[in-house]
């Protein structure tokens, strides 16, 4: 998530309006989705990384490494998917074992396929979005849009501690290293067992921290960022309307 958060300030399309990426992210992301078709999910995959890679100046092995999680995930996810145990083998594969056999079929196989392809492709669009958009921005666009003040300020603060709480255990779990605190099963769980009271502790006095900040500088229940205007443009919004018709398009064929 930090490679994340650095890499959304970096990027050239960073300055693109809020509004405009968010949207382009959730209808691509739904019409995935609802549809299920291999055709758009394939496009779609493509299109949103050569935008991030290209448009976005995201460099490629950071985003292929962004890629490696989700694609190990859902990897074993549609292998799961698509074989099955049953006693009948299908066509396509069939291992024996008793009277049972770890089998797979054309349809079984294909399903698998078709929900790892659309499933990659919904990812890409996410990533688009996140790599792309700092969390400040989204911030102002939720409350631009009347989003609970409660719910936003919650997601900036939650969003904050995960970066916090990761390096604090990345130290401490250096330190364990250190000193041979991980040697064996026995003292790795007991290692283990500290780190999560070092960091619940730890989480505890630095939201007290935070807030007695909060207040020192005037806290009154609203959060306030500086907001910098970023009006959408003609030519954005007409290139996103026809990516969206030409996904449209491509459902309709693949069906």
């Amino acid at each position: 998530m930090a490679t994340i958060d650095k890499l959304s300030y970096h990027s050239r399309l960073r300055y693109v309006n809020t509004g405009e990426k968010f949207a382009f992210s959730a209808i691509t992301l739904v019409l995935c989705i609802g549809s299920r078709s291999v055709c758009l999910a394939v496009f779609v995959f493509f299109a949103m990384g050569i935008l991030t890679v290209k448009k976005g100046g995201i460099p490629i092995s950071e985003y292929l490494r962004l890629l490696t999680i989700p694609m190990v995930f859902l990897g074993m996810n549609s292998l799961i998917l698509g074989v099955s145990i049953r006693q009948t083998p299908l066509e396509v594969f069939a291992i024996r074992w008793g009277s049972w056999y770890l089998t797979g079929g054309r349809e079984t196989i294909g399903y698998g396929l078709q929900i790892f392809i659309t499933a990659m492709a919904a990812v890409s669009c996410l990533y688009f979005l996140s790599c792309n958009t700092t969390m400040t921005d989204l911030l102002i666009l939720f409350r631009k849009w009347k989003c609970p003040a409660l719910i936003a300020e919650l997601m900036l603060l939650i969003y904050r501690f995960i970066f916090v709480l990761l390096d604090r255990g990345k130290a401490v779990s250096i330190a364990q290293k250190s000193r041979l605190g991980n040697r064996d099963y026995r003292t790795g769980l007991h290692s283990f067992g500290e780190l999560v009271s070092c960091l619940f502790v730890n989480s505890v006095k630095r939201s007290e921290a935070l807030f007695d900040a909060m207040e020192s500088r005037c806290y009154d229940g609203v959060i306030r960022v500086l907001e910098e205007e970023h009006p959408p443009k003609k030519r954005e919004a007409f290139g996103m309307i026809a990516f969206e018709l030409w996904a449209c398009f491509l459902i309709w064929i693949g069906r």
